[in-house]
């Protein structure tokens, strides 16, 4: 038995979220063991570095399991692509030690969050980000940004529902760009929180459109309390771009 791990990506736009549902939802989850079910006949247990929402995308999620296949490592992309749905594709496998595990192997992930600041919508950006035509001091949101970067108890940008040992979590980037009309936040940190980023971004959106002040961030992160934060962002304009290991 052999342990494959799958790097992946998926518009999440059709998805109820990557982990399978109990009503049968569509999820990447499923349509991987499907996929996988068809190559081998069995159904492994598949771990992923990280459970993306629905409608959230991924350009590098990080998906293991166990098999007794004799499939070629290098075949697999290939053998799997030809059996999934055209929103999900496997760009790599590769052996790895059956001590590897997706999410616990983890050292840092990086997610990126797309605001389109355009006048109307455009139809090609709608699926992978968030249409925000209104004026931003880029400037106040960096600086409250500023304060987000190393070891925090970040339960005040957690949302309720999924329970965690610790709520402490280091953010090793937190960077604001300009390209064009857009605005690309994006963050690497050891492990975020359920909608940890989609509650930042739309904190930081509230900063930028001058109805909080930067130092808002700080607040938050003293007292731990979630109301004070400002809305969740919604999930199209948030991206799973890498893992690393």
């Amino acid at each position: 038995m052999g342990t494959i791990k799958l790097t992946i990506a998926y518009e999440g736009t059709e998805f109820s979220g990557y982990q399978r549902q109990a009503q049968g939802e569509r999820t990447v989850q499923g349509e991987l063991e499907k996929a996988l079910q068809r190559l081998t006949g069995q159904v492994p247990k598949l771990i992923a570095a990280g459970r993306t929402d629905a409608g959230v995308h991924a350009k590098g999620q990080v998906v293991s399991f166990t098999s007794t296949a004799r499939i070629p490592v290098d075949r697999w992309p290939a053998a799997l692509n030809a059996n999934l749905p055209p929103d999900i594709i496997v760009y790599q496998a590769e052996a790895v030690p059956s001590s590897f595990h997706a999410r616990y192997s983890a050292k840092t992930k990086t997610y990126q969050y797309i605001v389109s600041r355009r006048r109307w919508p455009d139809l090609f950006l709608r699926r992978f980000s968030y249409h925000y035509p209104y004026a931003l001091n880029v400037a106040k949101i960096r600086e409250a940004a500023a304060a987000l970067v190393g070891e925090h108890d970040f339960k005040g940008f957690a949302a309720a529902g999924s329970p965690v040992v610790t709520t402490v979590r280091r953010l090793e980037r937190v960077a604001v760009e300009e390209v064009g009309e857009e605005l690309y936040f994006t963050l690497t940190g050891n492990g975020f929180l359920y909608k940890m980023v989609r509650n930042i971004v739309g904190t930081l959106l509230l900063v930028g459109s001058g109805k909080a002040e930067p130092t808002l961030v700080r607040e938050i992160l003293d007292r731990g309390d979630r109301r004070a934060a400002g809305p969740t962002a919604p999930p199209q304009g948030l991206t799973l771009m890498s893992v690393e290991y």
